[in-house]
């Protein structure tokens, strides 16, 4: 049994989810696609893909979608990695490792040497740092990029933290409740 699942969220990603799920196919790791009901697009694009589960999501929105796909969740770790294509699945097998040396969640950041972006504009780069600055002197949250949510960590720490967001806020949700529940979490370049 596999002891790691790769969460998956997709909306209208008929185009891109094929070929990164493709790429997938060298991990060998189970695989769950979160889509909404009416995204036929994408659920046809993804058909002839036989190594996946798909989860309809009952509720719109980008937290809900995580919140809900955790939930289905019974392996000892997740893995959040959009569907996009943007954050490279290459780290995954170090970041299960940091999980395994008992970090409750390994968070990533493209902000931390030899981490970073190809689609980081100016702006999203002033607005992540603004936004993580800030969770830092509030919340004392010790990672590098509070609004990235390529994140790995055991499944039943992610179930404890009982997170109540919906939409993009879930980002900022998950590290400042982690914190408070004292779990050991880890910033990973990437």
């Amino acid at each position: 049994m596999n002891r790691l699942t790769l969460l998956i969220p997709a909306h209208k990603e008929a185009e891109s989810l094929p070929f990164f799920l493709k790429e997938l196919q060298a991990y060998n790791f189970d695989k769950l696609v979160v889509l909404q009901n009416e995204d036929e697009e994408t659920i046809k694009s993804i058909s002839n893909f036989k190594d996946i589960k798909i989860y309809k999501q009952k509720n719109n929105g980008y937290g809900n979608a995580l919140k809900e796909g955790l939930n289905q969740i019974n392996t000892e770790f997740f893995c959040i990695i959009n569907a996009d294509g943007s954050m490279d699945p290459k780290y995954l097998n170090e970041m299960l490792s940091k999980n395994k040396d008992n970090y409750e969640f390994v968070f990533s950041t493209r902000y931390r040497k030899p981490g970073g972006s190809d689609d980081d504009t100016t702006l999203t780069f002033l607005g992540n740092y603004f936004f993580t600055s800030l969770c830092k002197i509030l919340f004392r949250l010790n990672i590098s990029d509070v609004l990235y949510t390529y994140v790995m960590g055991k499944t039943n720490a992610f179930k404890d933290l009982a997170l109540t967001y919906n939409d993009f806020s879930f980002c900022v949700e998950l590290p400042v409740k982690a914190k408070f529940r004292s779990f050991r979490v880890f910033d990973f370049p990437s």
